[in-house]
């Protein structure tokens, strides 16, 4: 990656190594922004724009909150961290889930995301928690629940302002589509993603931060064993907040450092974000050698003939 004020330097290549020789080749872009959205560290381009899918999930929860819905409802920090998770449908997961539409007086069959193939119920979605913390928003707001998918509906619309507030931007600039879960996502630059992490873990909102501690203190909830944000934020022990994104997207906040990286693989390649996560956290000190070696010998050992390589030069301008 490269400092200085360059919105545009040579993308990151991945290479997958079998027996040391190069198989396949991912091209990747990182951007690297202060809670004033200032670019400080760059790798390909900083306006490309991309769907930031899950990634957006900790600012579509500012919603709860924000609106005294947890309160309301007696919500934990374990029923939050469930709300900002993409997770692996667990029953320990799914009945997090449930939890949180029993305490809000849902009924689970108001649930909109699809029903996960081989799986009996829409609470074993990834996306069951994002859309269990709407509904509890709707319920507390009297709004109405079986439209709370609807780019027109209250609840999208306060979640589309709140995006809009922290980017400094309409929201009718930001260009929404549908999530494969039926949430909107919206498309943006990374560095506008890379913005909205640093502000995210700068501590500087009571909103935001109790999201990043509910994250942090349940890591478990926000992915599952195994899974990347859940041993980044496990092993970094509350110095980082992680959130993956579906074809290619990776964001990461420096908690209490107001500093946001945003990744994207070109090709969508999970592999490869993770992958290049690691090397730029290890480059910029956010994680430790150790954790890095760690990380590394689960997501860039692939087996014992194939591993990722990252190539990519930090250099000063």
């Amino acid at each position: 990656m490269t400092r200085g004020k360059r919105t545009q330097t040579p993308k990151i290549e991945v290479h997958l190594l079998r027996e040391g020789i190069i198989e396949s080749v991912h091209l990747a872009e990182a951007v690297v922004c202060d809670d004033k959205g200032r670019i400080l560290l760059v790798a390909g381009n900083a306006e490309t724009t991309a769907f930031i899918r899950s990634s957006l999930k900790p600012f579509q929860a500012l919603a709860v909150t924000s609106t005294g819905t947890l309160e309301r409802y007696e919500l934990t920090d374990k029923d939050l961290a469930i709300i900002c998770s993409s997770h692996q449908g667990t029953i320990e997961q799914a009945r997090q889930v449930f939890n949180v539409l029993w305490r809000a007086d849902i009924d689970s069959s108001v649930l909109q995301c699809p029903i996960p193939e081989g799986k009996q119920s829409a609470l074993q979605h990834n996306c069951s928690g994002k859309h269990a913390g709407m509904l509890a928003v709707c319920q507390q707001r009297n709004w109405p629940l079986n439209t709370y998918l609807k780019r027109s509906s209250p609840i999208q619309q306060l979640i589309l302002g709140k995006i809009a507030e922290l980017l400094g931007m309409p929201g009718d600039e930001l260009i929404g589509a549908r999530d494969d879960c039926g949430a909107p996502t919206y498309s943006m630059q990374l560095a506008q993603m890379a913005h909205l992490y640093a502000q995210l873990s700068s501590g500087q909102s009571l909103d935001m931060e109790r999201i990043v501690r509910a994250m942090t203190y349940y890591p478990a909830m926000v992915a599952g064993e195994g899974a990347f944000d859940t041993e980044l934020m496990r092993l970094s022990e509350g110095q980082i907040v992680s959130k993956s994104g579906a074809e290619g997207v990776q964001c990461i906040g420096r908690i209490g450092e107001g500093m946001g990286l945003a990744i994207k693989v070109k090709d969508g390649a999970k592999r490869a974000k993770y992958a290049v996560a690691i090397q730029l956290l290890k480059q910029m000190g956010w994680i430790t050698p150790t954790v890095a070696e760690t990380l590394s010998e689960t997501f860039m050992t692939l087996s014992k003939y194939k591993r990722l390589e990252v190539i990519e030069e930090l250099s000063m301008i």
